[in-house]
């Protein structure tokens, strides 16, 4: 199936129905139970960061595939459809959508208490709720605004994440998916699960393409954007003022070829700059940035996981050293939009790719199996057939 990224949807508006919601949660609890009872909490955890059987899971609970409710309201009756089960269960959900996600933190510290779980895995997991939010908003700057975080976990103490980002823009919503055991490395590479309908261009507010600090071929830059701040934050404002100097004239700038009059300013370091993207950046004097990159330059972060870790440190934080590393040293990360181009098992004309019959059938299997045994009636059962075998 599909492993890595995003899943890109219509941003919904209007509330679901109270008789859809109590039919999901419903029908959610005996899935979950059958899914637990046959496999066991870990694998319930990483099917939830496959983004395909998510969005398979929300579709046969009857939610609409193409629509950003699915993610919100399908972790909403997960997490009512398991209510005073979890400890049973193995299996737990925390957070949501809007304030329900900034107390995702609290609620991870209130099961870890009574669970009486050792006291650095419940930071651990707090640790992990927060940076995922953080990489997800700041690394991944593709102009969708997370406003959903649902964060579950085993008491074997595995866990994912699936987070929801919001474009008002373009009236879409982006899905990203987390497991623990591909988060090997929280700021690279570190997403389970890639769904879209389309990437490319994305339209954010300070660039037509995103800017991927999480990708793999950004290494140069969370390198040299680690070894700036641990340096000399004097140096670091230098830089910053050769960028203020020429900003008005930047994306100009860099249209040109070293060897050309304008771009005399790029050759202090003596690199070739061609193009940089993020040619509509404000970097006028900013008191509070400045204020952030002294306090990291002060604590001196051994990694760059670290330093985005720190307080304060958000987009334009990340954003600014990227830039410098880029335009003063050559270093260029990745613009490449995380998400690929995804339906659910591939379309019969090849669109966006041909499908995989394989992994077409294990879909149908496993839902078919978890569904024959349900504790539903014949009517909802029979129901649930149909749609499995027309996804």
């Amino acid at each position: 199936m599909i492993r890595r990224g995003v899943a890109t949807f219509t941003l919904d508006t209007g509330r679901c129905p109270r008789w859809l919601f109590d039919r999901m949660v419903r029908l959610g609890r005996s899935m979950v139970e059958v899914i637990v009872a046959e496999y066991g909490p870990d694998e319930f955890i990483e099917r939830i960061s496959d983004p395909v059987w998510f969005q398979s899971l929300g579709t046969v609970l009857a939610f609409d595939w193409n629509a950003s409710g699915l993610t919100t309201i399908l972790t909403a009756a997960l997490k009512e459809s398991i209510r005073g089960m979890e400890d049973r269960l193995g299996l737990y959900i925390c957070g949501g959508k809007g304030k329900a996600s900034l107390r995702t933190p609290d609620e991870i510290t209130a099961w870890g208490e009574k669970l009486a779980l050792p006291e650095g895995s419940v930071e651990g997991l707090v640790y992990n709720s927060r940076m995922v939010a953080k990489v997800d908003s700041s690394l991944i700057q593709d102009g969708y605004s997370i406003y959903h975080h649902s964060f579950f976990f085993s008491g074997n103490g595995l866990w994912a994440v699936v987070q929801q980002g919001m474009n008002t823009s373009s009236q879409t919503a982006r899905r990203y998916h987390w497991f623990s055991k591909k988060a090997t490395d929280m700021v690279c590479e570190p997403h389970s699960g890639i769904a879209s309908q389309h990437a490319g261009r994305i339209g954010s507010a300070f660039s037509d393409r995103c800017l991927n600090l999480a990708a793999k071929e950004s290494g140069k830059t969370r390198d040299l954007s680690t070894e700036m701040v641990n340096t000399s934050y004097a140096g670091l404002m230098s830089d910053m003022r050769i960028l203020r100097k020429h900003s008005g004239s930047l994306s100009r700038m860099a249209a040109v070829r070293r060897g050309d009059t304008e771009d005399i300013f790029l050759e202090l370091r003596d690199r070739e700059f061609t193009w940089h993207p993020v040619a509509d950046e404000d970097f006028t004097y900013n008191k509070y940035l400045e204020k952030i990159l002294w306090s990291v330059c002060e604590q001196k972060p051994e990694n760059y996981e670290k330093l985005v870790a720190m307080k304060g440190v958000g987009a334009k934080t990340v954003r600014a050293l990227s830039l410098v590393s880029e335009v003063i040293y050559g270093a260029g990360p990745s613009y490449r939009d995380p998400a690929r181009y995804s339906f659910a098992h591939g379309g019969k004309d090849a669109t966006p790719y041909p499908v995989d019959t394989k992994t077409y059938d294990r879909s149908i299997a496993f839902f078919m199996n978890v569904a024959r045994k349900m504790n539903v009636s014949s009517e909802e059962k029979n129901g649930i057939i149909k749609k499995i075998l027309t996804m």
